[in-house]
């Protein structure tokens, strides 16, 4: 905490200016690498069954983990003052919304159906197969839910970004342009 609060005041001094609404951190906040290990697994499914298979699915839940990381700070507000899980419904909402893109951008029509995932039987499996189900698994379980809060979190700190150089660069055109709507006013000719 000391270290992000340290880096946002580093940020500020350097670019120059006091921020109405400060912008994103660099890093995601844990409570947010929290959220996603806890709704990932269920996240991957729901999308599978919304585009038609795990393959697809991919290409779906990530968008969704943007949008919810681009509203985190909202949706943690919101959540503190009614007490529902703003989050969850938004990221809910958003992965609908995102499946929906995803089928009308299909070239061919896409049938979804849901599909079993299939059940594997190793004829003359070894000794050492069977023991490896007895062992501990040397599995890093949460390697993958931050990357992917990590991966979010950078491409909603991108975009987030670049629609401030945009507010930004459409306010000083406007500027430009009511300054040059009012100088033949006051012009003394």
């Amino acid at each position: 905490m000391v270290h992000q609060d340290a880096t946002r005041a580093a940020r500020t001094t350097t670019m120059g200016g006091v921020y109405l609404v400060p912008p994103m951190d660099d890093e995601p906040p844990g409570d947010f690498i929290d959220f996603v290990r806890v709704r990932l697994g269920d996240l991957q499914m729901e999308a599978a069954r919304l585009t038609g298979g795990r393959g697809h699915a991919d290409e779906v839940y990530p968008q969704a983990l943007i949008d919810v990381a681009g509203h985190w700070r909202r949706l943690r507000l919101r959540h503190r003052l009614t007490r529902r899980d703003a989050a969850g419904d938004f990221l809910h909402q958003r992965l609908v919304k995102r499946a929906g893109q995803w089928r009308e951008e299909q070239i061919y029509e896409v049938e979804v159906r849901l599909l079993r995932t299939p059940v594997y039987h190793y004829l003359g499996e070894s000794i050492a197969l069977r023991k490896a189900a007895l062992l501990e698994s040397t599995e890093r379980r949460y390697a993958r839910p931050v990357a992917e809060a990590s991966i979010a979190w950078t491409h909603a700190c991108r975009r987030a970004y670049w629609n401030r150089v945009a507010r930004v660069a459409g306010t000083f055109l406007l500027l430009v342009v009511a300054l040059a709507q009012a100088l033949p006013a006051v012009s003394p000719y």
